[in-house]
Parts: C-alpha cells; sequence; structure tokens
C-alpha cells in the first residue's frame, strides 16, 4: 500500500449502515467510522467517530462540524422514470409489481400526465415525456446501465412473478440475490434482496 492512501469499506448489517474510512498517510492511520441505523420515524440515528493511531497509542478525535457537508439529507424521496405510455407502465408497476399509488401526490397540478407510486417510504414517479434515452444498444445486465434498485424481501418470489409474466431478467453477477429486469421503456430496475 502506498504511504498516503484511504480505504473505503460500506456494509449493511441488519438495516445498519456501517461506512469505514482507513487513511494512512507516512506518520499516521486514521480511521472515521459512520453508523447509520434504519429509518426510524423519519430519522436516521448517526455515529461518527475519527480514530488515529501515532507511536502505538490509539486516540479518539471527535469529528468537527467543519470536516463535514451537513445540509440535513434524509433519505431518496422519489426517483423519476421517463415512460412513453402511462398506462402501460402502471399495468407494470401496479399489476405486475404490485406498487400502489400515491393518491395525496399531484397528479393533475403538473403539465404532463404521471403517476406517484409507493416503494416503501419512497416512490417512483412515472412521468409520460419523451424520452431522450436510445432504447435499443442498451447493455442486456441491468446492473451495468442507470439503474433504480428496490430492497425486498424475497428474490426467488419476484422471479416467479416475472417468470408466469413471460418478463426477461437477469441475475446478479456478484452472486449475491438480486435480480435486474427492464421496464415497458426500457428502465432498468434491481430488486436486491435484504434482511429483516
Amino acid at each position: 500500500m502506498r504511504k498516503d492512501s484511504s480505504i473505503i469499506c460500506n456494509n449493511y448489517v441488519n438495516r445498519l449502515s456501517v461506512n469505514f474510512t482507513l487513511t494512512y498517510t507516512s506518520s499516521q492511520f486514521y480511521q472515521t467510522t459512520t453508523v447509520r441505523k434504519c429509518r426510524c420515524n423519519g430519522q436516521f440515528l448517526t455515529t461518527k467517530a475519527k480514530m488515529s493511531v501515532e507511536g502505538g497509542i490509539l486516540k479518539k478525535e471527535p469529528i468537527r462540524d467543519s470536516d463535514k457537508i451537513d445540509y440535513g439529507v434524509v433519505s431518496v424521496h422519489h426517483v423519476g422514470i421517463l415512460c412513453e405510455n402511462l398506462e402501460r407502465s402502471l399495468e407494470f408497476y401496479q399489476n405486475i409489481l404490485g406498487l400502489e399509488i400515491n393518491e395525496a401526490r399531484p397528479h393533475d397540478k403538473l403539465p404532463y400526465r404521471g403517476a406517484w407510486l409507493w416503494v416503501g417510504a419512497e416512490m417512483i414517479h412515472l412521468m409520460e415525456l419523451p424520452n431522450p434515452d436510445p432504447l435499443s444498444g442498451r447493455p442486456e445486465h441491468g446492473g451495468r446501465d442507470r439503474h433504480t434498485c428496490i430492497a425486498i424481501r424475497d428474490v426467488s418470489k419476484l422471479k416467479m412473478i416475472l417468470d408466469k409474466a413471460g418478463i426477461s431478467y437477469t441475475l446478479s453477477k456478484s452472486g449475491r440475490p438480486a435480480i435486474f429486469t427492464r421496464d415497458p421503456d426500457a428502465n432498468a430496475l434491481e430488486f436486491t434482496q435484504v434482511d429483516g
């Protein structure tokens, strides 16, 4: 390893996100750890600590507010997905994937047709607008394309649903429990299995 370098490690354990940044300099070792618990009533529990080793002695240093960029990020609120035909997309998202419309969102206040669909506590905003992206020539595996990832409990059950509907998909190339498919407008979707 070089004298001055950093390693970033991200892990999810039972909806607990633990991120480590290890920094080596010629004379010091720093570890910054962020622990982020799952959303609870719209808030996250975040703990940060910074440790350094100098001369074989471990020192714990507080993270100063000036060391971080903080403007109140809470979560991803929604993902906007373009579609050519709203009814065709709703057939896919509602009747195959089982997502429900958020009736409280303003369908009629925008200058285009659309729908807001619940994905857990977040949403997908389907927008019936021209798509500037090419629909052909996209990678077969959605993990190598822009994609939206949705956490689910059972990848094998979704696989059976997609098989029954005749919808093609690919499995994760890394071997983890995840499945990639495309909606009727070739938007890539990933469904990754999570515990709990």
